[in-house]
């Protein structure tokens, strides 16, 4: 007979399963507009421009604050914080979804990923203080990350259900029950964090790296979607500046941002580098796929979300059980396999064309979610562990940092350069192909060479981002299989290897 759960654990569990909706949310919301974003284009049609910050407008709000607000609810209170956050993001998400212009939504987009900044650590840090035995928070720190990674990879499915049945902004009303669920709650069977830490956020350095961030992807993507201008270098040259601003003020105050002494490390550089790679490359060929399967293949959106599916399980069941295969071969090998199942999943795609690709499609997604659920689940094991024991809080949210601003750099970098392809040798009626398959006077001739143009950006994209995995695999391995260095010259502290860790 099994034994009962005491009152206690009981509530522990609860308590998970409570904090998991904003989770599962702010990770799906990542992504969930890659499969609409053909349903989208036609209701409010933007400009190429435009589409690619509705997708990674989000994703650079969440990336650039992660850090700025884990460290106010350190001083302020997690659960405080969490609850403003999940308030904020459901009003957000309401209004989302009624949005009737580009602007709008962006602008909407941009507050839903503040909000989202606020969830991930406050989650974490009262999830951390539920369970006080060790071994059981490990299974539910696992948990969470699963989630997180269930979320990224289940998005575009979602929708694609939603949009078989109603209008584009039900993928937005659909966060709204879970964030209710959750407000009412939370108050019941979470707790309070203590507050740890005093002083203030260093608001110069949020706003510059935010700043930074947005101004040098506004130029390369108007670079890409028409072309070179004077205002876009100048815009870009004002982004560089600020960001160059901001690293210099991280080595001078007391209490940084972000600790870019961390990076001395190799393997803690390596880590991080295989937090936003991958998530750079899924999210920008799960974006362009997606667009493949509906205007080059013509497939319905629910057949293209069905499509989705075997990748999506293959990612979620990996990142689930890679720590006890990681406990087997050890982590070195785990993060080298990664990028070389990703790098395989990527080349996949090369055979796709404008007439058939399914399977190719499928096997890609299959061979590459192995590697994306390995890579989610090792890199904030081996950043923590290649650092010593008072840098681990701010390695591992660099980590999670890394994982946000992959999302939000894939779209932005990588989008911008299938647009930019796209532009160059597609027939020169509109920049983007939604926009070019609207205009009434497409001849099939015409329609044929914007077809063949986009494919041919989403295997420059998928080769790209193959080479660059292949690249880091080859540095893993190399880096890896050695001891690491002490990151900072710490007197007293010995040099940390990478070891394997059950939590996150």
């Amino acid at each position: 007979m099994k034994q009962r759960l005491a009152p206690t654990e009981l509530r522990a569990w609860l308590g998970l399963l409570v904090v998991l909706g904003p989770v599962l949310l702010v990770a799906m919301d990542g992504s969930i507009l890659f499969l609409a974003m053909p349903t989208l284009t036609d209701a409010l049609t933007p400009t190429a421009d435009q589409s690619l910050w509705i997708l990674d407008s989000y994703g650079f709000a969440v990336g650039s604050l992660l850090i700025a607000f884990g460290s106010i609810g350190d001083r302020h209170g997690r659960l405080r914080l969490l609850m403003i956050g999940a308030g904020v993001f459901g009003i957000a998400s309401a209004a989302a979804a009624f949005a009737t212009s580009p602007e709008a939504l962006i602008a909407l987009r941009i507050v839903m990923g503040v909000a989202g900044a606020t969830l991930l650590p406050s989650a974490l840090a009262v999830l951390s203080t539920l369970f006080a035995d060790p071994r059981t928070r490990a299974q539910a720190i696992g948990i969470f990350a699963a989630t997180f990674a269930a979320g990224f990879a289940i998005g575009p499915i979602v929708a694609g259900q939603l949009l078989s049945h109603f209008w584009w902004g039900s993928v937005f009303l659909i966060n709204l029950p879970v964030l209710l669920a959750f407000l009412v709650f939370a108050p019941i069977l979470l707790r309070e964090v203590p507050a740890t830490r005093t002083g203030g956020v260093d608001v110069p350095s949020v706003l510059s790296s935010a700043a930074g961030l947005l101004l040098t992807m506004y130029a390369v993507k108007h670079a890409a979607a028409a072309g070179v201008s004077v205002d876009g270098l100048v815009i870009g040259l004002v982004g560089l500046v600020a960001l160059a601003w901001f690293v210099r003020r991280q080595f001078r105050i007391a209490l940084p941002l972000i600790d870019f002494g961390l990076f001395r490390s190799p393997v803690f550089t390596i880590a991080i580098l295989t937090g936003f790679l991958p998530l750079a490359a899924w999210s920008a060929t799960a974006y362009l796929t997606a667009t493949y399967l509906q205007s080059i293949l013509d497939l319905t959106i629910a057949r293209a979300a069905l499509l989705a599916v075997p990748g999506a399980l293959v990612l979620t069941v990996t990142a689930v059980v890679t720590p006890a295969v990681v406990a087997r071969i050890g982590q070195s090998t785990s993060l080298v396999a990664a990028h070389v199942f990703i790098t395989a999943g990527l080349l996949a795609l090369l055979p796709t064309g404008t007439s058939d690709g399914i399977a190719w499609y499928l096997a890609a997604t299959v061979i590459a979610g192995i590697g994306y659920g390995i890579s989610f689940s090792v890199v904030a094991d081996i950043a923590v562990a290649a650092v010593p024991a008072e840098r681990a809080g701010s390695a591992a949210a660099l980590a999670e940092t890394s994982n946000e601003l992959g999302n939000a750099l894939g779209i932005a970098l990588f989008g911008s350069l299938a647009a930019l392809l796209f532009r160059l040798t597609g027939p020169d009626l509109a920049p983007t192909l939604g926009e070019t398959l609207t205009l009434t006077t497409l001849t099939p001739a015409q329609l044929a060479a914007a077809r063949a143009a986009f494919v041919d950006s989403l295997h420059l994209v998928a080769l790209t981002a193959a080479v660059l995995h292949a690249t880091v695999a080859l540095l893993a391995h190399r880096t890896l299989r050695r001891p690491a260095a002490p990151p900072l010259d710490t007197s007293g502290d010995e040099p940390v290897t990478v070891t394997h860790r059950t939590a996150h």
